[in-house]
């Protein structure tokens, strides 16, 4: 795949990095978010805001394999009266050679469960419209990859197809599957649309796939005319979630929308159906095929739940320091509900001789996904983080949760979606797990009554003295 202009403009756009290859040495911009700042530099104690983009990016860095995910896809057909087709082989699909060659070089042997279904619809003919949830390791990005790649016109030097992401990293991110993926189709070539590729007025693009950010892409075909929009045969909306969250973008993808031909094929992929999403997505969208994910049926059966009762931040830490030995018998995981108190609990174990690791949300992703290798490796016991930073990360060998503080919302009131969340991190792939919860108030036991209330599971007391059967469970 040619990319010398890409070249060029991270020249100019990141002095900083010597190579297109994103890894720890290239320099990210920080993605912390501004309230995130403004609410440090006030010296509060606010949780981390949930920077949608940021922890994106870090899923797809810390991916090593497609998700073993267990939901089941739920499909609504725009015409109910047309068969459902759906392939267990990639050979099935009657891919160009160079195709599925490249498809076998990135490691998919066979097709995940979303690209079952989604790839077949996208490669139809005639082109058919398709909105799908997807979540971060589901193979979503190489699906429509491949979509782009197989309705691509080698031989017709002019934009065909489009990519939009949310932001320059995550468009980076997709690049790089669209390079692995063309590794054997050369005749394919490849553009970024992003700030700082700065091209010549005047000038039409010659690469039949542009991917881009809304406002630049926005500009290069209006404003500028690079591209003719009314050539575009697919157009890729990626992350609508995170798109949405971003002021302008979701006005900006709308337009771009509107300059394409009625035939051009519109694909649309979100982690998460919200209502917003929802709506934004059937503006986008004419008449489309729909793929969900069934939401899972979430079971605590393999994992044992206690609470520990203290009377203060102090006694928190020293009933955690007596069940240290025990919970490093594998991993775990700490949570807290701020970054302060996860920098100062990783702090205090850490003067106590504890080895343990330490995810935060001012970290920039790159530095978090160092982190999550590390801990994955095994190189580190413990892991100490907020609820933002640890979203969708599986490590098999976590055996152990320990709520140091009790997740609430920003009401106060007991938040259980994030308590599931948390505790799901262990009993992991049908292994029994432990969850440990840090009470240290009336406030906090009422919290943890609500929650056993909610999810009808009786949490005991754990004596702190007798930790055969927190050795036992964690072994």
């Amino acid at each position: 795949m040619a990319t010398d202009s890409w070249a060029q403009a991270v020249d100019e756009q990141e002095a900083a990095a010597e190579s297109v290859t994103l890894n720890l040495n290239l320099t990210l911009r920080n993605m912390t978010s501004k309230s995130e700042v403004e609410g440090e530099n006030k010296g509060t104690e606010e949780d981390d805001n949930e920077d949608k983009a940021a922890q994106s990016l870090l899923n797809k860095l810390i991916r090593n394999n497609l998700v073993n995910n267990t939901n089941q896809v739920e499909v609504l057909q725009k015409d109910p009266n047309s068969p459902l087709y759906s392939v267990k082989s990639f050979e099935e699909l009657r891919l160009k050679p160079q195709l599925l060659q490249g498809v076998y070089g990135m490691g998919f042997n066979r097709p995940s469960k979303i690209q079952e279904t989604a790839l077949p619809m996208m490669l139809a003919e005639p082109p058919q419209n398709l909105i799908a949830q997807s979540q971060s390791g589901t193979g979503k990005t190489a699906a429509f990859v491949l979509a782009m790649l197989s309705h691509v016109d080698p031989n017709n030097r002019f934009p065909q197809c489009l990519c939009v992401s949310p932001t320059y990293e995550l468009a980076l991110q997709t690049g790089k599957v669209i390079e692995q993926m063309g590794k054997h189709y050369p005749e394919v070539k490849l553009v970024y649309a992003i700030r700082g590729n700065k091209l010549q007025r005047g000038m039409k693009l010659q690469e039949q796939i542009v991917i881009g950010t809304p406002g630049t892409m926005l500009d290069w075909c209006g404003k500028f005319k690079f591209i003719d929009p009314k050539k575009i045969k697919v157009f890729v909306l990626d992350e609508a979630d995170v798109m949405i969250a971003t002021q302008g973008h979701q006005d900006q993808s709308i337009r771009i929308q509107r300059m394409l031909p009625k035939n051009c094929q519109m694909l649309l992929f979100s982690a998460t159906f919200e209502e917003t999403v929802w709506n934004f997505a059937q503006r986008i969208v004419p008449d489309p095929n729909i793929i969900k994910l069934k939401r899972e049926e979430e079971t605590l059966d393999t994992i044992k739940q206690y609470y520990v009762l203290c009377n203060s931040r102090e006694e928190k830490f020293h009933a955690l320091c007596n069940i240290y030995g025990a919970i490093t018998i594998a991993q775990a995981m700490i949570f807290c509900h701020t970054r302060k108190t996860a920098g100062w609990l990783a702090g205090e174990l850490s003067r106590e001789g504890h080895q343990v690791a330490l995810l935060s949300g001012e970290m920039q992703v790159e530095q978090r996904a160092a982190v999550i290798d590390r801990f994955r490796d095994g190189k580190e016991k413990v892991l100490v983080t907020t609820n933002v930073c640890a979203r969708g990360i599986d490590v098999e060998q976590v055996s152990v949760v320990i709520n140091f503080d009790l997740p609430v919302d920003k009401d106060g009131n007991p938040d259980n979606e994030t308590y599931l969340h948390r505790i799901g991190r262990t009993g992991r792939f049908g292994k029994r797990g432990l969850a440990i919860n840090m009470v240290d108030s009336k406030m906090s036991m009422n919290i943890l009554n609500r929650i056993q209330e909610h999810f009808s599971k009786k949490i005991e007391k754990l004596d702190t003295d007798d930790l055969d059967e927190i050795e036992k469970i964690a072994s």
